[in-house]
């Protein structure tokens, strides 16, 4: 009989142990969340960086046809130190078609290498390149990064 009892206790004792070790778990604090890789950054986060800021926004004035101001912002992107390469390639994009737009072919040319030099694999979509005031200067630039 003693044997039968042992026995019945050992059958539960497995169930009991891991409800005890659950509980242990359960008490115990969770462990502190990684830090944010660059990819997992959120907007916000990044519109408290000052370079960051003055990117979006030089974007938002560009679209919205406030291209002095669009200019401005994005040149301070650039002063400010902004990180991202995909970023400093389209900053010195919208430069580019600014500098065309109002007739200083150099700074445009300028522009364009600039984003080459900060993005190798960077290029203009089939309608930005057909663009009859900054598409042959783009091809002019872009020839010259092909070796």
């Amino acid at each position: 009989m003693r044997l039968r009892r042992r026995s019945a206790w050992l059958q539960c004792a497995p169930p009991f142990a891991a409800l005890a070790l659950t509980g242990c778990a359960m008490f115990a604090p969770p462990p502190p969340p990684p830090p944010p890789s660059p990819a997992t950054i959120s907007i916000s986060r990044l519109y408290d960086q000052p370079a960051e800021r003055a990117f979006i926004n030089g974007l938002r004035y560009y679209e919205e046809g406030q291209y002095e101001r669009a200019e401005v912002l994005l040149k301070r992107s650039l002063a400010d130190g902004l990180k991202d390469r995909n970023d400093v390639a389209v900053a010195q994009k919208h430069l580019a078609f600014i500098a065309c737009a109002y007739s200083r072919p150099s700074d445009c040319e300028q522009a364009f290498r600039a984003a080459f030099a900060a993005d190798p694999s960077f290029r203009l979509t089939d309608a930005e390149v057909g663009h009859p005031i900054w598409g042959p200067v783009y091809k002019q630039v872009s020839a010259e990064q092909t070796p």
